[in-house]
This record gives structure tokens, sequence and C-alpha cells, in this order.
């Protein structure tokens, strides 16, 4: 694959698409308009300079790999792409959407990607003019830093499809964990019920903020509490995935913390915003209960 199509340049589709330039490939980005586009580029020129700061790439390679990336306003130009990735919001009718009016630019031998995180790609690869070249790619944030891919396959998906995108994944530098096209796939599935169940421990009041995220850090050898990884991800986000998991599987061990849902009410979605379990308005982060 040698052309790549990003579509969404928000915090994931920066990433994927700084990610493949990175790896020697071109790759058009686009979202709702060409000032959008422009921006997620800009979002990746500073990222990229603040590598060269610190003298992870030199000055050459950091213009080459900008160079590589041209921010789009439309479909149209997708029709060289070699692979479109989508890497929009975790909305399902938003992703069906961009499926069907990028399908109709869909070259004759390419593939069509979704980084959806939960949703079932059998069920999406419906809006897609061609299901046998539909696949889940699910990147993990910061996406040139992760080391994981995790590739789904709907029950659809051709082989030389799976083949083809594994084959890209890793030759981004990363590792790929092939999933059976069930809700949450391999990691998500895992990790989603533990950040849900550590909202409902903080919501009755066994612990707090600080502690719950200690006893994950130290008792379970985790780099970083369930909390503070959900104000990275965005609560909103996680609300999003682990609504996927409730009404696909009817499974109420996948119901929503009633705390988790008022924060995204409140707009608290982490560090986003500014505020979400913690709040990131001064110097450090201070727990906001």
């Amino acid at each position: 694959m040698q052309k790549i199509a990003v579509i969404g340049a928000g915090q994931m589709g920066t990433g994927i698409a700084q990610t493949v330039a990175a790896h020697g490939m071109r790759v058009m980005l686009s979202d709702v308009d060409l000032a959008t586009a422009e921006a997620g580029k800009g979002k990746i020129d500073k990222a990229v300079s603040k590598l060269v700061g610190r003298g992870k790439i030199d000055v050459g390679a950091a213009e080459a790999l900008l160079d590589r990336i041209t921010p789009i306003g439309d479909y149209s130009p997708m029709e060289e792409a070699d692979l479109i990735i989508e890497a929009a919001t975790e909305r399902e009718e938003i992703k069906n959407a961009i499926f069907e009016a990028a399908g109709k630019v869909l070259a004759d031998d390419a593939i069509f990607a979704s980084n959806t995180s939960s949703i079932p790609i059998t069920r999406m690869a419906n809006h897609s003019p061609d299901p046998a070249r539909f696949i889940g790619l699910h990147f993990f944030n910061p996406v040139p830093v992760m080391g994981l891919i995790e590739v789904i396959p709907g029950l659809a998906t051709a082989k030389s499809t799976t083949d083809s995108v594994t084959e890209f994944a890793k030759g981004l530098g990363k590792e790929v964990v092939l999933s059976q096209d069930e809700p949450g796939f391999v990691v998500n599935r895992i990790l989603l019920p533990m950040i849900n169940e550590a909202v409902f421990v903080l919501g009755q009041s066994t612990a707090g903020i600080e502690d719950i995220d200690k006893g994950c850090r130290l008792g379970l050898n985790h780099p970083m509490g369930p909390l503070q990884l959900a104000d990275f991800v965005g609560l909103d986000t996680c609300l999003d995935i682990i609504n996927v998991l409730y009404r696909t599987t009817r499974d109420s061990k996948y119901r929503p913390a009633p705390l988790l849902v008022k924060y995204v009410e409140a707009g608290w979605l982490g560090r986003k915003t500014g505020r979400g379990f913690y709040d990131y308005t001064g110097e450090a982060p201070v727990p906001t209960r």
C-alpha cells in the first residue's frame, strides 16, 4: 500500500496520519471541510516539531513526513487510495454515513477500514460497497507511541483483506492482535468494564479518586489508574464504548455507571475539556471530588 486516506482529523485521525507518513506512505487527511483537515495537519506539524526539539527526528525527516500529508476537503481524491481508514467519533450513525459517502469513490481493489474501538464490524460492513473489503483496524491512543493495533475481520471479510491489512499494520512497526468480531474486541472488552467498575466504586463512595487510581497502579502494577486513564481516553468515548457493549450484548454487567453518565452530561469529559475525574486547569491535575 502506497497511498492511504484517513477520514477524521481529530486526535486519532491525526495520529494515524502521522504514523503512516512517518513510514514513507502518502496520506490524504480529510474532515468535514478543508479548513478542519488543514487544522489537523497543523496539529501534526506541532507534534513533529516537538520530536525535532527532543532529538527524536531530524529536520529533513520531519519536513518529508509533513510533505507526505495532504489535507483534502471532500472524498473524491480518495479514489486513488489503496486503503481508506475511517477515524471519526465513536457513533455508529456517523460512521455509517461516512462509509456510504466515501464508499462511492472506493477503488475496485481498495480496502475500507474502520478505527472503531467497539462497534461490530459485520454490522457496519453493510454500509460499505463491498463487505469482503471491509475490516476493523483499531489503533490505540496516542497512535505514534502505542505499539498495538487490533485487526478485526467481519463475517464477510475476505482472507486476502485481513492478510493485506495485517501486513500494513506490521509495516507501521506495530504488534498485531487478531480479534473476532465481538463487541469491544479484545482490549476494550476487558478495559472498559474495569473503568466502568472503577466509576461505580467512586460513585458508591467505597474510595476516593486518588485511592482508586493508586490501588490499581500499585496493586495491579498498571502505569495509570483507571480514572486517570478514562480522562485521557475521554469520558464521552468511554461512555460510548460501554453503551455499545451494553446494547449489543444486553448483558447487565455492562450497564454504564450513573456517575459516568453525569460527568458526560456535565461536559466534564477529561483532559480535552480541562476537567473530568481530575481538574487539569492548574500546573498539576487534582481530583475533582
